[in-house]
């Protein structure tokens, strides 16, 4: 048996590790110790990670009841969801059409997909709201969705995966009689989930955090998300109460930090896998 040792590179690597790290981690830090102060040890001159009174109940409790917390997440769930499923159901035939499919147009929708990589929300927000004003869909977990609801990342993540699967399993489903939807259904969807896992995090975890669009076409608390709900913790009269603002935030960011700990195995699977290249 051979033992590592703790060779000067491989300290060299950790304690690179350790800083990146920490860097990441600072901004999550700093939200957790000013979560647990009074407003008076926010504003302090002196700069300390541990609170001198612990203040999280009042906080947590403050930012309970200044905003409809469980509102802002369950419309977060169901925003992240409804987006997630319409992705993933347009996704992946597209993709699977374009892997192992023999059509003219496929050239042409690769670079259709290149070029949309390439297009920012923020270059169709004008005339998304103008459409949506148009049909009096603003106010409406209708206008939060749509434009979301075809993702061309999703396409060119499942076409990477897809094209590194076999193309023996799909003969073989073929010669058993399956129609290509048959085949896209119970074979390729069984296949995916590392993939499809993959991708949820990065499609929630992008429109969990989304600020620009809800804050454009939403202006009813009902319909508010949570990072649009953490607005309202802003008052003209007595300024920002960070406390309570950094309570809710570490509310409304658990959730992910969980789903992330949770999906993290096949997240680094689905990854790894949509590297490959058949």
């Amino acid at each position: 048996m051979t033992s590592v040792g703790f060779t000067p590179g491989r300290i060299l690597r950790l304690l690179l590790l350790i800083s990146g790290a920490l860097v990441f981690l600072a901004p999550y830090i700093f939200m957790i110790s000013t979560a647990g102060k009074a407003q008076d040890d926010i504003f302090t001159s002196a700069l300390k990670l541990i609170p001198t009174h612990l203040f999280y109940v009042e906080n947590i409790t403050h930012a309970l009841s200044k905003v409809p917390m469980g509102t802002l997440l369950w419309n977060g769930v169901l925003v992240c969801g409804l987006i997630f499923f319409f992705q993933v159901l347009i996704a992946i035939p597209c993709a699977y059409a374009m892997a192992k499919l023999k059509f003219r147009a496929a050239r042409t929708m690769m670079v259709l997909i290149m070029l949309g990589l390439l297009i920012p929300i923020h270059a169709t927000a004008l005339p998304l709201y103008v459409a949506f004003n148009s049909l009096s869909l603003l106010n409406s977990y209708t206008a939060l969705v749509a434009p979301f609801s075809i993702s061309v990342f999703a396409i060119f993540m499942f076409l990477q995966f897809f094209r590194a699967m076999p193309d023996d399993l799909i003969h073989a489903a073929r010669l058993d009689g399956m129609s290509e939807l048959g085949i896209v259904a119970r074979v390729i969807v069984p296949n995916a989930w590392p993939a499809v896992t993959a991708f949820a995090i990065f499609s929630v975890v992008a429109h969990w955090n989304d600020l620009y669009w809800p804050l454009i076409v939403i202006s009813k608390q009902d319909y508010a998300t949570p990072p649009l709900g953490l607005m309202y913790f802003r008052a003209a009269e007595a300024g920002d109460d960070y406390g309570a603002l950094m309570a809710a935030t570490l509310i409304i960011t658990l959730p992910l930090v969980v789903a992330f700990l949770l999906a993290q195995k096949r997240f680094v699977e689905g990854i790894t896998m949509t590297g490959l290249k058949g």
